[in-house]
């Protein structure tokens, strides 16, 4: 399903269905810190109803599957929930994964503990997501807005990889990236405290293959309105690219974590 938003790649639509099996293959990156860092704030753990927005092929239900909590997960993209489907029951984990966009998710009232959006969040129309996360959760229930991204003012080859994505998508607005708290949309304030926030670096490690799919599969490149033959000229360049490179790398990262809790 395609996407636009006038705020993002200048409007121009995406479709993460166009990437997903690349999707699931090369963007379950989140080291284990990452995960543990959501646990020891008392989130997603047993006991837990947790509902997943903006899940892709399962990334954060499926690594913290581990931590006990009964998971849900949506997404607007059948192709990305088709995958998340494989994926976990390969896994065998029995994960509810939904069809659904952030703004018209199927769930009664106070159905879960806690509500999490990983790298996902700022494509939401916040005036509708506020409220209705709000009625979807328990008493004191939270809302976890999460992401993970390249520094490409601290590393080469994210700083290269950018430029060469910018190349053939200049209107790909998800680049440069800075160390910084993460924004929290002034919509939720009716109905949420900030209960806490976390940011940290974080090296993340690839191989060049491994990279070369990490940028394949982004917003930019996999999911954009490029044609067959200009993604494949991309890719051309870029493995060219990382050929200046050892073999298996770190690319430093940053994370950061914002959890509102109902008022």
């Amino acid at each position: 399903m395609e996407i636009s938003r006038p705020n993002i790649d200048e409007g121009n639509g995406f479709d993460w269905g166009k990437t997903s099996e690349d999707y699931a293959r090369y963007r379950d990156i989140y080291p284990a810190v990452f995960y543990d860092k959501i646990a020891q704030m008392g989130l997603c753990i047993k006991g837990q109803s947790v509902l997943d927005i903006g899940t892709g092929t399962g990334v954060l239900p499926r690594n913290m599957y581990g931590y006990g909590a009964d998971w849900t997960g949506t997404d607007i993209s059948d192709n990305q929930i088709e995958q998340a489907r494989i994926l976990s029951k390969a896994q065998k984990m029995d994960i509810k994964y939904v069809v659904s966009s952030a703004e018209e998710l199927p769930f009664e009232s106070g159905s879960f503990d806690v509500i999490t959006a990983c790298q996902c969040y700022w494509y939401f129309d916040h005036k509708v997501t506020s409220k209705l996360f709000s009625e979807l959760l328990k008493t004191q229930g939270k809302v976890v807005f999460m992401l993970m991204n390249w520094l490409p003012f601290e590393d080469e080859i994210a700083k290269k990889s950018e430029e060469l994505v910018l190349k053939y998508n200049p209107s790909w607005s998800g680049c440069g990236e800075t160390f910084h708290p993460l924004a929290i949309p002034e919509e939720y304030n009716e109905y949420f405290d900030i209960d806490n926030t976390l940011q940290f670096r974080i090296p993340v490690a690839f191989t060049r293959e491994t990279w070369n799919g990490r940028i394949k599969a982004c917003r930019g490149i996999g999911a954009s309105q490029l044609n067959e033959q200009e993604k494949e000229q991309w890719e051309k360049e870029h493995l060219l690219m990382l050929r200046q490179y050892p073999e298996k790398f770190e690319i430093l990262h940053y994370a950061a974590f914002a959890v509102l809790k109902k008022k």
